[in-house]
């Protein structure tokens, strides 16, 4: 006999459990706690199932029978009435912040820079507040390109194209852990506004970084500071790798110098060879810097290295604008004039760029560091740089008509330039 509300408001409970049937499997259980209980008892794959509906009176004989017509309807399409609320469960709380913090959790545990993790955080800050409360399933690439916009609005045409590349990133992350069926940044391509490409700026013509080389000499800073640049033309790495480098990463008996894989844009250990002028420079900066960890120490805290805009700053004081020459242009520089004279290897070049091959084919066959080759390399850019220096440069010592020798042009002391001052 089908239940009435009466019914289910008068059941009153026993010592025992009693199952009032209402009929199609909709069952009410009143527990010997007085608790009631509306149970769905179904078969499915030959197996005999149970669905919880809720209580009753919250759940009220209606609804219940409304739910219990719904799971009727999920069985004959085939589908399990409570592996179907499973998944329903899941996907509510399949948020795309919940999914972006896991994506960000496995960026750490695979070792990626901090400064890497931090542009992550940064971007999808921009995200969160449009949809980062909603069930990735149910974002939309119009809502997405909604949020990219706000971002573009700003003029912020590359940090949107970077944000699109994120959230993609986060989409890719969430359907290979089956929380989502697909990216809907993939319909966004080609929808933003392309952001103007400005290489830094770098001197590649060979007269014209004599004059930098020449400048940076008679610079008359920090010492450390002007030992740095020169280094920075030496060795050409990138100004962060250079900045944040410890003694302990020097070995002078075989000219080399290590950085550990922390350190590196791609997360990998890498060699640099150190000509006989680099070590001059090096000898020399140890005796004003030696005392502590860091090669550049800076000037409020020895445990820290210089900033970020230390080198630029100089560079800019030197008379250079942000359109004539950066600290990082110093690599650009190295690798056109290398590539230029046709002597050494492009694979050398790019080895000591540090910078790996986009192919993943060629990745995996190219593994030759080209060790020897890149320190005859970099003995001949150093002996190079030298020459360029000193081309019609007239330098000179206060009070000494003499112009300054070779050596203390380039490769020597960092200290010359501060006893003449």
């Amino acid at each position: 006999m089908a239940l009435s509300d009466v019914k289910c408001r008068n059941a009153r409970p026993v010592s025992k459990l009693v199952k009032l049937t209402d009929g199609g499997g909709l069952q009410l259980w009143v527990q010997p706690t007085g608790s009631r209980l509306w149970r769905l008892a179904y078969r499915f794959g030959g197996k005999q199932k149970l669905l919880a509906l809720g209580s009753y009176p919250l759940i009220s004989l209606a609804e219940a029978r409304e739910a219990r017509d719904t799971a009727k309807r999920l069985l004959l399409r085939g589908i399990d009435p409570a592996l179907e609320r499973k998944l329903q469960k899941a996907s509510a709380e399949d948020t795309f912040r919940s999914i972006a913090e896991d994506y960000v959790d496995k960026l750490k545990k695979e070792g990626r820079a901090d400064r890497t993790i931090t542009k992550v955080k940064w971007l999808l800050d921009f995200a969160y507040p449009a949809f980062g409360d909603k069930c990735v399933r149910e974002i939309d690439p119009v809502t997405i390109l909604a949020a990219l916009r706000s971002v573009e609005d700003r003029g912020r045409y590359e940090s949107a194209r970077r944000l699109r590349s994120t959230i993609g990133s986060v989409f890719r992350y969430a359907i290979a852990t089956a929380r989502a069926d697909l990216d809907p940044t993939v319909a966004l391509r080609g929808a933003l506004v392309g952001p103007t490409v400005t290489p830094r700026a770098a001197v590649t013509d060979p007269m014209a970084l004599g004059g930098l080389l020449r400048a940076i000499n008679a610079f008359d800073g920090q010492p450390t500071t002007r030992a740095a640049l020169k280094l920075m033309a030496l060795l050409f790495p990138r100004p962060g790798e250079l900045r944040a480098a410890g003694w302990d990463e020097f070995d002078f008996e075989s000219s080399v110098w290590s950085i550990p894989e922390g350190r590196m844009k791609m997360r990998r250990p890498h060699r640099v060879p150190l000509s006989r002028q680099a070590v001059g420079v090096l000898t020399s900066l140890r005796r004003i810097s030696g005392g502590g960890s860091l090669l550049f120490p800076s000037v409020r805290s020895g445990l820290r290295p210089i900033s970020d805009n230390t080198l630029n700053a100089a560079l800019r004081r030197m008379g250079y604008g942000k359109e004539e020459a950066t600290a990082h242009g110093f690599r650009a520089t190295a690798s056109t004039l290398l590539n230029e004279c046709g002597k050494w290897h492009p694979d050398a070049i790019e080895r000591q760029l540090a910078h790996v091959e986009n192919n993943d084919v060629r990745r995996a066959y190219a593994r030759a560091e080209h060790w020897e080759e890149r320190v005859k390399m970099m003995q001949w850019w150093a002996d190079y740089l030298e020459e360029l220096a000193s081309k019609n440069a007239r330098v000179q010592i206060a009070g000494d008509r003499r112009p300054l020798k070779l050596a203390d042009l380039w490769s020597g002391d960092p200290l010359t330039r501060a006893k003449s001052d």
